[in-house]
């Protein structure tokens, strides 16, 4: 990782943590359609070995994050980790939506504004630590299209393609965050992600 300003702009934490916001209303979007006979139905004999089934894509996308904020933001609440053999849709629905909260809390302050609580990312144990900025932010969200890509891809496999307009309203990023908005505080704009009122949605 190449060196840069230990400091990132301080405007960079709330985008940052509805771009994760956001990402995370994807998640979402992709759980509220699937097919229920989809969620443990084993990946087709053509795959490679070794493949997830959706179920176990979802927790292990749940307990990543959790490791996430063990390791950088270790003063925040980490959320309890699933299993992926009992795991409901239901469950993941909730344990992403608490992870999502936490990891967007950590981006807020790790990108601005967190009185210096979050100075390193480290995305595991063996990883060497980054310096805090877009790249942690970046990481993230490309681990987490990863697989969803793999998500859609085996629920087509598998029988259970996922709706058009679901396909198509991943890209729709305009409609994503008003869905994910909060609503109006006194002050004029949605809590931060992250905030004790356990709101994951855009700030407004």
């Amino acid at each position: 990782m190449t060196t840069r300003s230990p400091k990132p702009a301080a405007q960079l934490g709330p985008a940052a943590a509805n771009i994760f916001a956001v990402n995370e209303r994807m998640n979402q979007l992709l759980l509220e359609h699937l097919d229920p006979a989809a969620w443990k139905s084993k990946p087709p004999a053509k795959s490679p070995g070794n493949t997830r089934t959706i179920a176990a894509i979802f927790t292990h996308m749940h307990n990543v994050r959790t490791k996430w904020i063990r390791l950088t933001a270790p003063h925040l609440k980490v959320p309890p980790q699933l299993n992926r053999a009992r795991c409901t849709p239901e469950q993941a629905r909730a344990a992403l939506a608490e992870s999502a909260a936490r990891c967007a809390q950590m981006l807020a302050e790790a990108l601005g504004g967190g009185e210096g609580r979050v100075e390193k990312f480290l995305r595991d144990g063996w990883a060497q630590p980054w310096p805090v900025g877009p790249e942690m932010l970046c990481y993230m969200i490309a681990h987490e299209a990863h697989h969803r890509g793999q998500v859609c891809m085996l629920a087509h496999q598998l029988g259970f393609p996922l709706p058009t307009a679901v396909a198509s309203g991943l890209w729709n990023w305009e409609k994503l965050c008003k869905q994910c908005e909060a609503p109006e505080s006194p002050h004029g704009r949605g809590p931060v992600p992250g905030d004790p009122d356990g709101s994951p949605g855009c700030a407004s």
